[in-house]
């Protein structure tokens, strides 16, 4: 399935008007999909009111660096894993200050790819504690454009449901 423009920007509106409406900001950690959930929250105007910031943290050594992400986790489990999202998440709330953060780790292809992490596989979190992240996997198909437009909907999705839970 391909996520159309017109997609990401019904999804990116929809979450930046509940933002605006509850009073919350935003945060993103990026890693497969390069800033592009911030860069649809940013596409629009206004938008200064609840995006606090985005880090775009590719490298594992950004992780670390930026995010304070474990080299104990990144060891044991990989930047594409669920305690990597996890601790992206708590870095990227107090790097920034913002009441909610969104992370995103995966394998977006061509290559890149295992057995226990096939092409595809992405590790999303979101939350505005660490006690309170919710963390969860997906598998999409599709080339390399289309598994990062899917998760870049799929985030922006989740936070909003994250949102009408708060």
């Amino acid at each position: 399935m391909l996520a159309s423009d017109h997609e990401l920007e019904e999804a990116g509106n929809r979450l930046g008007e509940r933002l605006l409406r509850t009073g919350r900001t935003v945060a993103t950690a990026e890693s497969c999909t390069g800033g592009w959930v911030a860069k649809v929250l940013t596409d629009r105007a206004g938008s200064s009111a609840y995006v606090l910031g985005g880090l775009v943290t590719y490298s594992n050594e950004a992780k670390q660096g930026l995010l304070g992400v474990t080299r104990k986790s990144l060891d044991e489990h990989g930047a594409v894993s669920e305690p990597v999202v996890r601790e992206m998440v708590a870095g990227a709330l107090v790097a920034t200050g913002a009441d909610i953060a969104v992370a995103i780790s995966g394998v977006a292809g061509p290559g890149g790819g295992s057995k226990e992490k096939p092409v595809g596989t992405v590790w999303f979190a979101w939350g505005s504690a660490p006690a309170d992240t919710v963390a969860v996997v997906r598998h999409f198909e599709g080339n390399r454009g289309q598994v990062r437009r899917q998760a870049v909907l799929f985030a922006l999705q989740g936070v909003s449901e994250f949102l009408n839970e708060l």
